[in-house]
């Protein structure tokens, strides 16, 4: 019974990855999008701080590309530009441990960060940019990263709003086995450097808290 419920579940839930088309009118849709959340201001954002699921605390200097990640008992400073830089706080492991909680930061920030930044990331290096084209005849885009990140091939079906904000995106990804997956984009706000940022998101009904969100400049 519970293998014809997983069965059911996976059949009615899982969707295939659609086809459509790249070029300029794929490039001018994912520029709307950036024009409304601001994308200018996010580029000359110098700082950016956030909670993920109450467990994972991030304080992103972007300017030096450096991030502080909190969680657990450790603290990882991570070096965005040269990795071999990056270190714990706490001196009291083995260089097994250290690259290993190096890693586990460097995933935890690559995941939640997305979580944040996705739309400012539609034009970086290895991805690929399609325009589809709805049942409801409205217009949505896909982007697919080919590198780059912890799990490159990664797809998102980005819907937006009459005015190009994101509204939300399905997922075709490797960590989730059920393909077109939703998750809203939700709560937008302002924040001090100006960048419009979202701190809301719901997944099968279920909230992915974000907390202590800022972004500001020197």
């Amino acid at each position: 019974m519970t293998i014809l419920a997983i069965a059911f579940v996976y059949f009615s839930l899982n969707k295939k990855l659609p086809e459509g088309k790249t070029g300029p009118e794929a490039d001018s849709f994912a520029l709307r999008i950036q024009e409304a959340v601001k994308h200018d201001l996010y580029l000359d954002t110098d700082y950016i701080q956030w909670s993920f699921r109450n467990k994972h605390h991030y304080l992103w200097d972007r300017r030096q590309n450096t991030v502080k990640v909190q969680w657990e008992k450790h603290t990882a400073h991570l070096d965005l530009n040269a990795p071999h830089h990056s270190f714990l706080a706490n001196k009291d492991h083995t260089q097994k441990e250290v690259k290993e909680l190096i890693n586990t930061a460097q995933g935890y920030f690559n995941n939640d960060s997305f979580w944040i930044v996705a739309p400012h990331k539609l034009f970086d290096k290895g991805v690929t940019r399609s325009l589809i084209t709805l049942d409801d005849d409205s217009k949505s885009l896909l982007v697919t990263y080919r590198s780059g990140g912890t799990t490159p091939g990664d797809s998102y079906l980005w819907k937006v709003d009459k005015n190009y904000l994101p509204t939300s995106f399905q997922m075709w990804v490797s960590i989730i086995p059920i393909g077109g997956i939703e998750a809203t984009w939700e709560g937008w706000t302002i924040t001090q450097s100006g960048a419009y940022l979202s701190q809301k998101h719901k997944l099968l009904g279920f909230n992915i808290p974000i907390s202590n969100l800022k972004a500001w400049n020197e």
